[in-house]
């Protein structure tokens, strides 16, 4: 008996031992001959982008299916340095939607090859384009250039990256085929004339090197517009051209800097496009992407759809823009894309015509579409408790200044900061607060008496401010700055003197810090609710089953919402985004909360309101 036991356990440890090893089984993925060869055979890459970080965990491997029922075989993925390197010394690559190996894995599950996309710098429409806030501390330090400190610190996040992924490429029986440096540098070359291109040129080969040494075996591959390959190209690494449509012009552009041969491919098309607070949501027809996928499937392009599925812009993640009109242009909480696979993972008209042209195309089989993720409506939900945010100073030190100091000055990155001082002798004039840095509620003895955006290059307003009366400014960090020549410039806050008709507005400033990093317990506070007052609503509800939900914002002002201690983002009613994506794995059988920060409460609220379909085209 126990001879046969022994045998049948020796039996089931070499089938594990079997499979583990069928699993682990090695290939080679090379550029040879102009071509893109997967053990010795060509391949074409149809790849879509879809980031980790903005999709829950538990949702993952759905994407990914519908990534395959749309025909592709490969899935491409930033990897946000910020998102990993929380602070100082401190890492997480284990936590909830930090796990990029167990993603990496889930893709190589679903039948999907992995294009990394490591930066340092990502760009993306993510916060400071997923560098670290904190890097801004070192002044020796000059982030994407080749300055000794800056390529230190990418140093340390590489290794510690490879660390997680090394043993995933294909060579070790991963999923990852390809490996990208840097990111669309051409064009922070091309911004940054100031800059001579040798130097430029350094660092782009610095990075390639750092992720040589790591341990990254390649192949390598940048990716830039097709004229900007001049700045963005380099040694070793396969040009790859964003947002080209031209095949001729693709081909004229890699050929040049690539031996006069391909393989060609367009790291990223655009089936839609990016979004900011107070302007028109963005659509890019299905008939034109069809079109577009049709033409490189035809002269056999590889491309990547930038997005395939785009998510969401949880907690404090969003970047920002900034042209000639405004200063800043906050991105939308929402990362729909208006992409083939919605925010929420529904299959859209766009993505049905790309599956069957895809269908005609391509050699393997494209599996059925996955079942779509139920979506549920709640009844309105009551907030029984309301508290002052200004109540919540009892519990924070305040820093003491005799000048206001920026988030990074003050070691916080994101959230909010209350700048208070009183004044002992009466002021009234032109307050101006040209170092906003982003938006501001201003009040005095705690009634509001305006606001100051950044966006809308809002910096002064009038102000009467009474003997030994108090002036505050609430100030929002909106995101930093994610692409372009001013991304070096990205602290938050109050970042210059503070004046009034003229005078600079010294000593005695108290700072009390907001991170909002999580949930605020107002267990222990008495219940208030001020018009113009900034106020943290509370409530729960009961669900019986659980589902995807959108809350209903219409009607709030500005702020942002936790269910189940998950920041879910900002919402703002300029619009064009008026719902909030609550991811049904994120909610509870039986009980959840809610707590609400509103940040102008101009209308005092009873309740929130959920609806089954998002509103991201509404206006104010």
């Amino acid at each position: 008996m126990v001879k046969a036991i022994l045998i049948r356990g020796l039996t089931c440890l070499l089938l594990l031992a079997s499979l583990s090893a069928h699993a682990q089984k090695k290939h080679t993925f090379e550029i040879k001959d102009g071509q893109f060869l997967y053990d010795g055979k060509a391949t074409q890459i149809h790849s879509g982008e879809m980031h980790y970080a903005r999709v829950p965990r538990e949702y993952w491997r759905h994407r990914l299916k519908m990534m395959r029922a749309m025909g592709l075989n490969t899935v491409a993925t930033y990897v946000f340095w910020n998102y990993h390197n929380t602070a100082p010394g401190i890492w997480d690559f284990k936590t909830g939607n930090h796990n990029l190996a167990e993603y990496l894995k889930t893709a190589q599950e679903e039948g999907l090859f992995v294009i990394l996309r490591p930066g340092p710098y990502a760009c993306a429409e993510w916060e400071f384009g997923g560098y670290p806030w904190w890097l801004q501390k070192n002044k020796d330090l000059v982030i994407r250039a080749n300055n000794q400190p800056f390529l230190d610190s990418c140093k340390v996040y590489i290794n510690k990256l490879a660390q997680q992924v090394k043993g995933m490429q294909v060579s070790k029986g991963g999923p990852i085929i390809m490996t990208q440096v840097e990111n669309e540098f051409g064009s922070y070359v091309d911004q940054r004339k100031d800059i001579p291109l040798e130097e430029h040129r350094k660092y782009n080969a610095a990075i390639k090197k750092q992720l040589m040494d790591a341990g990254f075996e390649g192949p390598f591959f940048t990716s830039d517009a097709a004229t900007l390959f001049e700045g963005g190209a380099t040694a070793g690494a396969l040009p790859t051209a964003n947002g080209e449509g031209n095949v001729e012009n693709l081909k004229k552009a890699v050929n040049q800097y690539n031996g006069g041969k391909g393989p060609y491919m367009v790291a990223e098309y655009y089936p839609g496009w990016l979004d900011h607070w107070g302007e028109p949501f963005t659509r890019v027809n299905s008939e034109q992407v069809s079109k577009q996928i049709e033409t490189y499937l035809k002269s056999e392009v590889n491309f990547n759809f930038y997005m395939v599925h785009g998510g969401t812009n949880f907690g404090f993640t969003s970047g920002a823009n900034y042209n000639e009109e405004h200063e800043i242009q906050p991105d939308i909480t929402s990362y729909d894309y208006d992409a083939p696979i919605s925010e929420a993972g529904w299959a859209t008209l766009k993505y049905t015509a790309v599956r069957e042209l895809m269908k005609k195309y391509v050699k393997y089989p494209v599996p059925a579409v996955p079942a779509q993720i139920p979506v549920i409506a709640l009844p309105p939900i009551a907030l029984s408790k309301t508290v002052d945010l200004f109540d919540l100073k009892k519990d924070s030190k305040p820093v003491v200044n005799d000048t206001p100091l920026s988030f990074e000055d003050l070691n916080q990155g994101h959230g909010y900061v209350l700048y208070s001082r009183r004044f002992t002798q009466p002021v009234q004039g032109k307050l101006q607060v040209k170092g906003l840095r982003d938006f501001a509620t201003v009040y005095v003895n705690g009634k509001k008496v305006g606001e100051l955006n950044r966006q809308d290059n809002k910096y002064e307003l009038d102000v009467t401010i009474p003997f030994n009366a108090t002036l505050e400014l609430l100030v929002e960090n909106m995101g930093r700055i994610n692409y372009g020549a001013d991304i070096v410039h990205n602290t938050k806050g109050i970042i210059s003197p503070i004046v009034i008709n003229g005078s600079e507005v010294t000593g005695d400033w108290n700072m009390y810090k907001l991170p909002f990093d999580k949930v605020p317990d107002l267990a222990k506070y008495t219940a208030k609710n001020k018009e113009g007052k900034p106020t943290l609503y509370a409530g729960s509800f009961d669900a019986k089953q659980t589902g995807d939900v959108f809350l209903d914002m219409r009607g709030w002002g500005k702020g942002i919402v936790f269910v189940n201690g998950h920041n879910l983002g900002r919402y703002w009613k300029v619009g064009p985004q008026q719902t909030l994506y609550l991811p049904g794995c994120w909610l509870n059988k039986g009980k959840n909360d809610v707590v609400i920060l509103e940040q102008q409460n101009d209308v005092l609220q009873k309740d929130l309101k959920t609806t089954d379909k998002p509103i991201l085209e509404a206006a104010q």
